[in-house]
């Protein structure tokens, strides 16, 4: 329906986003350093997240909290764009930024994510409201998904979501298959995919059949 599309809504620059946990799975990787956390810090100059907010960056790597926020402010300062970087803002928004040492395979992770989001839930008052993001490989996106489930993470007090990094299945086969597992945790309202590799053919075909032919002009 044309009413549900967020591009139609001309107000949704304005908007902040609601009170929420976001927990990045491959926290430690290039795309959390390069564009994760500089987009949400930008959110946070823009005044678009709430107070109420926090993040839970996990990978294999141990680090400590405090090591976590050093090392995103690293990457902000380095790869912020069309944003000032603030110190006084990031000293606040930091103390929102968690991390934890885990293994994706290992099911004590999960609990301790589980563990973690409850207790985020009291002092940040951030609703039940989740976001998964899964920056992983792609080979752990279905057990990831079926992992976070079998802990009970799908569901809590406010809504639950997961994002899948592209790429999302490599065919057709694969990307059926990818949804089947997905959907046994998940319900589909839940789950955003990201994967602008899918156009890319496309748009490439257009740019050729665009600069590619010449019409004759009468003159």
């Amino acid at each position: 329906m044309a009413d549900a599309n967020p591009f139609n809504d001309p107000l949704r620059f304005e908007k902040r986003a609601p009170p929420c946990a976001v927990v990045i799975f491959g926290a430690n990787g290039d795309l959390t350093k390069r564009k994760l956390l500089p987009a949400l810090y930008r959110l946070a100059y823009e005044r678009r997240i709430p107070p109420s907010f926090a993040v839970i960056g996990n990978s294999r790597t141990a680090m400590t909290d405090d090591q976590f926020r050093a090392k995103m402010r690293e990457s902000v300062e380095k790869f912020l764009e069309d944003s000032p970087f603030e110190a006084d803002l990031w000293e606040s928004f930091a103390k929102n930024l968690f991390y934890i040492t885990g293994d994706l395979n290992d099911p004590k992770l999960y609990s301790e994510i589980f563990d973690k989001l409850t207790e985020i839930e009291k002092t940040h008052q951030t609703g039940g409201n989740v976001l998964f993001y899964l920056s992983t490989q792609p080979s752990y996106y279905g057990p990831v998904a079926n992992a976070l489930g079998a802990a009970g993470l799908q569901h809590g007090n406010g809504w639950r979501r997961i994002i899948i990094e592209k790429p999302f299945g490599h065919d057709l086969t694969s990307a059926r298959k990818l949804n089947d597992d997905i959907h046994q945790k998940f319900e589909e309202d839940q789950v955003y995919r990201i994967d602008h590799y899918l156009g890319k053919e496309t748009v490439q075909n257009i740019l050729a059949f665009r600069f590619g032919r010449r019409l004759p002009v009468r003159i």
